[in-house]
């Protein structure tokens, strides 16, 4: 079985100094105005398995220690900063930003790969409809979903 007849490698990355999902949307609307419609984030790194990730790939953001929200991975693009020679690599994203469940991560540096098998789910947003619904558990703060989650009762 090739890469592409499987399900998508994904990416995760700290999103630093920002602390929820609502942040980064206005954050990046606001470079989205200000350079035009072009979403990128740029890293160091390029990934090896990139043909692994496109299409079909998200970047997994991690805010205050768990993964928070993700945004699909619409291309990955080799570069050379211009001002150090350095190769980088542009992450070009789709500009929607998706609530995940919140899942416990560990500070680290760069990004990782992340397997879909232990990718966090997207956030339920069901029209619920009474007590213990889906509406019920993404109105709970993150952190006492990840507590409930870590006990077993999510």
């Amino acid at each position: 079985m090739s890469p592409s007849d499987s399900m998508p490698l994904h990416l995760v990355k700290l999103c630093v100094g920002i602390d929820a999902p609502d942040q980064l949307r206005a954050l990046q609307h606001g470079r989205r105005l200000a350079v035009g419609d072009a979403l990128v984030h740029t890293t160091r790194m390029i990934p090896r398995r990139a043909d692994e990730i496109v299409p079909g790939g998200s970047l997994y953001w991690v805010m205050k220690g768990a993964v928070r929200c993700r945004q699909t991975i619409l291309d990955l693009e080799p570069v050379t900063d211009p001002e150090t020679g350095r190769s980088a690599c542009r992450i070009h994203l789709d500009p929607t930003v998706v609530d995940t469940e919140a899942w416990p991560w560990r500070p680290f540096q760069g990004w990782r790969y992340l397997p879909p098998e232990k990718a966090p789910p997207d956030r339920r947003t069901g029209t619920g409809g009474g007590a213990g619904g889906a509406d019920d558990v993404a109105a709970m703060p993150d952190d006492m979903q990840a507590a409930l989650r870590e006990m077993g009762f999510l």
